[in-house]
Parts: structure tokens; sequence; C-alpha cells
């Protein structure tokens, strides 16, 4: 152990422009070869979106920035698509597992044919000019080293949290594992096709990045941390802010006790051992 897609309604635009586990064995991919797609699920985001993706397309490997509009009742969708990005848009907000799936899907379908699968990097809309700073998260993949680079954040202006969620995911991972993530909840990842595809379905709701972490280890992959400069919207102290944490440390809390369940039902005695 190492450390169901949604079709799209709609697709339109350019196509984009262009640490502390072992190797494993595998072989380095070619740089020259394997192509990068950032995916970015986006809703009402239209005053920081463009920056998003200006500073994404900047990313040494990306060829293809998409983004899934889901469900925005903003301009998101005519920004995004201005900026240079592909847009596929939901009609009706789904979340940001769906999002994430609906993204992987046109990105494959993009993928030219005997060619390596794009490598898929998520990152959040609202980064803005920062999102370059994602860039260190693809090399540990290019060279083979990991499956999937989780990025680390430095402190975020204005963050009010208490660290239960945090703690919460940190716990589990830990437990299940045996790994000791520093920030599990980031949803800043670059990761395979082969990982992306061994983590579907993806957890739902704010449970997707923990559940993600503990399907890919408990299969094998391999996963690293890669310290990040990205800056994104913190959740503040207010009501909305608690409201937000509550919703987080739930959906944190089903996708724990759903992979356990799975587990146990998987590795009855007599029942033989599937695959988790």
């Amino acid at each position: 152990m190492s450390a169901q897609s949604d079709s799209p309604e709609s697709e339109d635009g350019p196509p984009g422009e262009a640490a502390d586990s072992p190797t494993d064995g595998r072989e380095p991919r070619s740089h020259r070869e394997q192509r990068v797609a950032v995916v970015i699920p986006a809703k009402d985001e239209h005053a920081r979106i463009a920056a998003t993706i200006r500073a994404a397309r900047s990313i040494p490997s990306v060829d293809l920035v998409l983004v899934v509009d889901d469900g925005s009742t903003d301009d998101t969708q005519h920004v995004a698509r201005g900026a240079g990005a592909v847009v596929v848009r939901h009609s009706v907000n789904r979340g940001k597992a769906s999002a994430m799936e609906t993204g992987a899907s046109v990105v494959a379908m993009r993928d030219l044919p005997g060619a390596p699968a794009r490598l898929l990097l998520f990152i959040d809309a609202d980064l803005g000019e920062t999102a370059v700073n994602a860039a260190p998260l693809v090399p540990p993949i290019l060279a083979g080293k990991a499956d999937c680079a989780i990025a680390v954040l430095p402190s975020q202006t204005g963050a009010a949290g208490r660290g239960l969620v945090t703690g919460l995911a940190r716990r589990a991972i830990q437990r299940d594992t045996g790994w000791n993530p520093k920030q599990p909840l980031s949803g800043q990842r670059c990761l395979t096709r082969a990982a992306f595809d061994a983590a579907t379905p993806l957890a739902r709701g704010w449970g997707v990045e923990t559940g993600m972490t503990l399907d890919l280890l408990t299969q094998g992959f391999a996963v690293v941390e890669v310290p990040c400069d990205l800056r994104h919207r913190a959740s503040g102290n207010d009501l909305k802010g608690q409201l937000h944490r509550a919703a987080q440390y739930r959906d944190v809390a089903i996708a724990i006790s759903a992979r356990r369940f799975r587990r146990i039902t998987h590795h009855r005695p007599g029942g033989g051992t599937e695959g988790v």
C-alpha cells in the first residue's frame, strides 16, 4: 500500500493550450508524449474564472483546460469560454463529484487514439492567478513516482475553521491506510487516468477528496503531498462559514463510513475477498 460519469449537457470552446513515496518500479512517463488536462469544476465563479484559466494554461505540459459549469446562475460559462477554456455545462447543480466525473469523461473523449491518456489536474475555480502554482503536482506523476499528487497549501487569509473536519479525515486515512496526510481535504490534485477510474464512483458532496484518497491507498496506488503556493477564498466564522463546515463534516463522515462498510461486506469470513 502506498501512500459513473455524467454525460455533458453542453460543450463548447477551443481545445485549450498548451513527496515521500517510493517509485515502486514504475517506469518514467515520457514528457514529450504525456499531456495534462486541467479540469475546473465551477459554480458562480465569473469574477475569478478567467484569471484561473489563464494561469492554468501556463502550466507546463497542459494542452487542455476544461471548465465544468455546474449549474451557475451567473456568466461563468461565457467568461470561461472567452478565456480559452473548453466549457461543459450542467443545467442544474449536481455537485463537485459529478462535475469531476463529467470533466474526466470529456477529457477521455478528447484524448488522441494511440496516445497516452492525459493526466488529470483538478483545481478549484477561485484560485485566480495563483493557479499556475499547481504546476509542482505534475512532475511526480510524469516521472512515475506517484499515481496521485495532492497540493499542500499555505495558511489561507481569513480561514476560521478549527480543524475538526481535517482531523476527522486525517484520522480515518491514517487508521485505514497508515498514511498521515497534512491536508486530506485539498481538492488540488493531479492523477493518472487509471487512478481516477479506480476511485470512481466518487464520494458525493464534500467527502469527495477523503473518499478518493482512501480508495486509492487501499487499492495500492501511490499518493504524495506536494507544497504549492495556492490561494483561494477561505470560509469565515460567520453563519455561512459554520454551515459550510457542518456540511463538510457530514459528507466526510459519510464517505468514511461508506468505505468501511464496503470493506467489511467484501471481507466477510467464508465470503471471499473482492477488490475495494
